[in-house]
């Protein structure tokens, strides 16, 4: 060993240890790289390849964004870089039958005042959800004793097999549909008694409207093909009910027909499917994602309103609204590019994928209401959730029967130009690009005519027995031929929609008008938005009075590129105002106002009234 002395000791190892610094540095660095590498990959192999997102914080237990890798299935790991995607839980899916029936028996009876189950059955399907409102009561509830079998009756090893005492409550659900004869009906299995395939609400959908009573059914199983999104578990169901509500001694179950279960988007849902279940989770109602200060507080404010904010936005998880009001404000302010955010608010694959699936399947009902956003607990990041399809693919029932819906504005991206999230994202040209992608590729891979077809027809062999026979026969909308021949050519309907977004991409977009008022020297004063146009044509609007709804025995007309138009005065009377806009090419748009009638829908119109005493009314009939 060689021992070196003296004051020049000290300088020779510096310059020892330098010179092994850069000799070897690359060789150190490639250690450290191969060591990740390695980790890398080894973590690769442990992950499930159906994992339910890109990011493990989706699921609301980890710290690091987790990407989607190349489809060799590499992972890469960063911190705080791109944006992690929703993916669902495959596995949720791997041993379903979709053309399966499951045989429910439900035993309703009287309960208590102090759980508000001390109600009659016939009371539970009298009402609608509007009669609730109206009367400003919570939905009417009963004792119900599940079970589940087969068609020789409860099965032993099922759900209640043996039971006696009530094991759940039920009530009616839906909105619109709660107004049909035939109810849909929300059965909840009452804490530790159980659950249903890891499910504690399981509601039942008639369909009544849907002439084939398949549809919502099979726009979750397509969304189980498509990684992009999140589908939720779906089965047929038969049920039958013994009502002992009105007689205790009533031993005899009564066919109610065939339902279709659909997984309840809820915190045990996210827990399912693989997502944080502590997360924010809202239903849309009836919102356009406006600010809407006077509704959407948080609850620590004083003026906080429940009601008033779940008229807009239903409260399905965590009640910490910051972050959604941090969003909203966001959106609603016009300083903010929409790239910028789409980058810090939204996942653009997520968004455009959900909007290219409603478009395709020409499910209108989808521009402000009828979806979830959903956002992880410790994730800066909102996401869309599908919800209800019932109204999909419905072109060419709709024209079997000669009523006016799903038309004009309606198709294509025009139908979400009128919800301010939908809006911002449509404004950004990269957004159009990604949802044109996302168009293509589901129109290509998935939404095939020889998969809609084959799938269309499995389940129309499962649902004909139940429907044409008692007791869903007397409320079949569509005759056998009818059912055969919309089921055969279901399809058309996917081709049809992509030939409108195709055409509204080109078109302006729709706007609102306003009322009209008389000014003091009594002439008719008459305003609406300004339209946009992607390709910044110039605009030229057209606008009728008419005494009419179909626009004949015409009063008055305006053609100009103002938004804006006063028009001599007008008798007392009804009118019907109809505005239109073009551009530079000849593509034309309506106003979002409708004008509705028996036979469905007169777009781009607003009725209204001049009264006696100079005033005005407008029109103000709903919209279902």
């Amino acid at each position: 060993m060689i021992q070196m002395k003296g004051k020049n000791v000290r300088p020779l190892m510096l310059v020892i240890v330098l010179l092994l610094v850069l000799l070897t540095g690359d060789a150190i660095y490639q250690i450290v790289a191969n060591n990740r590498i390695e980790e890398t990959s080894k973590d690769n192999r442990e992950t499930d390849k159906s994992s339910v997102t890109d990011d493990a914080m989706l699921r609301g237990n980890a710290t690091e964004n987790v990407l989607e890798g190349a489809a060799t299935g590499s992972v890469v790991v960063e911190k705080d870089s791109a944006i992690p995607h929703l993916r669902d839980q495959a596995s949720l899916y791997e041993n379903e039958d979709d053309t399966s029936v499951v045989t429910m028996y439900l035993t309703v009876r009287r309960g208590n005042a102090a759980d508000h189950t001390d109600h009659s059955w016939a009371e539970i399907n009298q009402y609608s959800a509007y009669d609730y409102e109206a009367m400003d009561v919570d939905r009417y509830q009963v004792e119900g004793l599940l079970q589940v079998g087969d068609e020789n009756g409860p099965a032993a090893g099922e759900l209640g097999y043996g039971l006696t005492a009530p094991n759940a409550t039920v009530q009616i659900r839906g909105q619109t549909s709660s107004e049909n004869p035939q109810k849909n009906y929300k059965i909840r299995l009452k804490d530790n008694h159980g659950s249903w395939r890891g499910q504690q609400t399981i509601a039942l959908n008639k369909h009544q409207t849907d002439g084939l009573r398949y549809r919502n059914k099979l726009a979750f199983d397509l969304l189980e093909d498509i990684p992009q999104l999140l589908s939720l578990r779906t089965q047929f169901v038969h049920l039958y009910v013994k009502d002992q509500t009105k007689d205790p001694t009533n031993e005899v179950f009564r066919d109610y027909g065939l339902y279709t279960q659909v997984e309840q988007l809820n915190r045990t849902a996210l827990k399912a499917h693989g997502l944080d279940r502590n997360g924010q989770l809202y239903k849309v109602n009836e919102f356009e994602f406006y600010r809407d200060e006077e509704a959407i507080r948080l609850e620590s404010d004083p003026d906080y309103d429940a009601s008033a904010f779940q008229q807009r936005l239903e409260i399905k998880g965590d009640h910490d609204h910051t972050k959604l009001i941090q969003l909203l404000e966001e959106i609603n302010d016009y300083t903010i590019k929409p790239e910028q955010l789409l980058n810090d608010w939204l996942d653009e694959e997520n968004i455009a994928y959900w909007m290219a699936f409603q478009i395709l399947m020409g499910n209108t009902d989808s521009q402000s209401r009828n979806f979830y956003i959903y956002s992880p607990k410790n994730v800066h990041r909102f996401y869309i959730l599908p919800w209800d399809f019932d109204g999909m693919l419905f072109y060419d029932e709709y024209a079997l029967t000669g009523r006016s819906e799903n038309g004009s504005w309606e198709r294509g991206i025009s139908n979400y130009w009128g919800n301010m999230l939908f809006r911002r994202c449509l404004q950004s040209a990269e957004f159009r690009t990604e949802l044109d992608h996302a168009i293509e590729d589901l129109r290509t891979h998935v939404l095939t005519k020889e998969h809609i077809t084959e799938r269309a027809a499995s389940y129309a062999r499962v649902v004909k027995p139940y429907l044409y026979t008692q007791p869903d026969i007397t409320y079949a909308p569509r005759t056998e031929a009818e059912y055969d021949q919309l089921t055969e050519n279901l399809y058309h309907n996917v081709e049809e929609a992509y030939q409108s977004y195709q055409a509204s991409i080109e078109n302006p977009m729709p706007f609102f008008i306003g009322t009209p008022r008389v000014e003091p020297d009594g002439k008719l004063h008459i305003e609406w938005d300004p339209s946009y146009d992607f390709q910044e044509d110039t605009l030229l609007y057209h606008a009728c009075i008419s005494r009419n709804s179909d626009g004949t025995d015409e009063v008055a007309c305006y053609e100009g590129a103002w938004p804006e138009w006063t028009t001599e005065a007008l008798p007392t009377g009804q009118y019907f105002l109809k505005i239109q806009v073009s551009d530079a090419e000849g593509h034309t748009q309506d106003a979002f106002d409708c004008y509705i009638t028996e036979n469905g829908k007169v777009y781009g119109t607003k009725c209204f009234y001049i009264n006696a005493d100079g005033s005005i009314s407008e029109d103000q009939v709903e919209q279902e």
